[in-house]
């Protein structure tokens, strides 16, 4: 048995928590298994101070659930939501998709988490480039879904060559430590670089192996001159001292010497105040960590109706739900399905939840990445324009 289950695996259900495999035997035993119910997902709370969470990974999960027999709405993917807001209802017989809870949630969390922290991020970094650099921090497996969706939540690139390949994107990157280590140089090692990697892409010289980071990076700039696109500093925690101090003398030295031309890229262990701190002497950002081990969103998977009658356990509420939006004040309401929502600034509210797969089929196919991606950044700025905290 390989270690990573395929996808007809997590479709058969063998990646589920055992007591839905023996929920299933119950119910098909005592002839409840097409029992018609209604479940709905949502998170009671974010991680941290998290003001508001993207929605990531319902387009992986309606192809999970396509071909059950079910019909699902949900929130389009890179949509804001806040906790005890259904991001998601799945209508139909219980035992068509009991198996698949478990990968239905391990898919909506992570993912979501990653696109919430990389929106916050790259709101934190304003203009400045941000890239993911994150996949060597988890299983190599994952790598794809980490920059997918570190991507849609506003990152502006990837450094694996197969997530930039997924998301139509040229992959980022230029050298690691170990190749000035090899030269036993750094300005050695950028000129090898120079010589033998295409010119379509920037040379972006690493300049904290082995040297102070200013000379290093006026040593390089000025071999290189028009040719040097940028310096990254990577500086270790071990001899970093005041990051930002570092990075204002470098500016300060390649500007007095007319080389203002060369960008400065930081990285290494930064996150989301990092960036903020940053962000007007770093003209670009390598994150990582940050954005891999994002925290999850813990969304749960509840029934509220069960045979057409409202029913949840305790702590939920029962019923079928919409939820609202307004798009000029961005005011949000859950109300139950078929109630209409109150006009709001001079409009009718939008209703969030919308038809993606019925009798087990897909209504539409998945929009593009950076389709995603542009939704997100839009609707980031306007919760930040009328003034809720980050």
């Amino acid at each position: 048995m390989d270690l990573i289950p395929t996808r007809e695996e997590i479709r058969r259900g063998d990646t589920t928590d055992v007591y839905f495999r023996r929920t299933m035997e119950v119910l098909r035993v005592s002839g409840r298994d097409r029992t018609p119910v209604a479940a709905e997902g949502i998170v009671k709370s974010l991680p941290g101070s998290y003001g508001y969470g993207i929605l990531s990974g319902m387009d992986e999960m309606v192809s999970l659930l396509s071909g059950l027999g079910i019909d699902v709405d949900a929130m389009e993917e890179g949509t804001i939501f806040h906790p005890f807001e259904p991001v998601f209802r799945i209508a139909g017989p219980y035992g068509a998709f009991c198996e698949m809870e478990t990968a239905m949630l391990g898919v909506l969390c992570q993912a979501s988490g990653i696109a919430t922290a990389a929106s916050r991020v790259k709101f934190a970094a304003g203009e400045k480039q941000v890239l993911s650099f994150g996949a060597r921090r988890m299983h190599p497996a994952l790598s794809t879904v980490i920059d997918r969706n570190a991507f849609v939540g506003g990152a502006d690139g990837v450094s694996v060559i197969r997530s930039a390949s997924y998301l139509g994107e040229t992959p980022q990157g230029t050298m690691p430590h170990a190749l000035v280590l090899v030269f036993g140089d750094t300005l050695a090692a950028m000129r090898a670089f120079d010589a033998a990697v295409d010119p379509s892409v920037p040379r972006v010289c690493l300049i904290d192996t082995l040297q102070d980071e200013k000379f290093e990076a006026v040593r390089i700039a000025e071999a290189l001159r028009e040719r040097l696109t940028a310096v990254r500093l990577d500086t270790p925690g071990s001899r970093r001292g005041d990051f930002r101090k570092i990075l204002e003398e470098v500016r300060w030295e390649l500007d007095l010497r007319g080389l203002s031309h060369v960008r400065l890229i930081a990285s290494g262990g930064l996150g989301e105040e990092d960036v903020r701190a940053l962000r007007d002497v770093a003209d670009g950002f390598g994150v990582g960590t940050s954005l891999s081990n994002a925290p999850t969103v813990d969304f749960a998977l509840d029934l509220v109706e069960v045979e057409g009658v409202p029913f949840a356990k305790r702590g939920k509420w029962s019923g079928r739900k919409q939820v609202y939006a307004c798009g000029a004040c961005g005011k949000r309401s859950v109300l139950p399905e078929g109630v209409p929502a109150a006009g709001c600034c001079g409009t009718s509210p939008e209703a969030l939840l919308r038809p993606v797969i019925r009798g087990g089929k897909a209504l539409s196919a998945p929009s593009p990445p950076r389709e995603i991606r542009q939704r997100v950044l839009r609707q980031v700025e306007a919760f930040h324009a009328r003034g809720k905290t980050p």
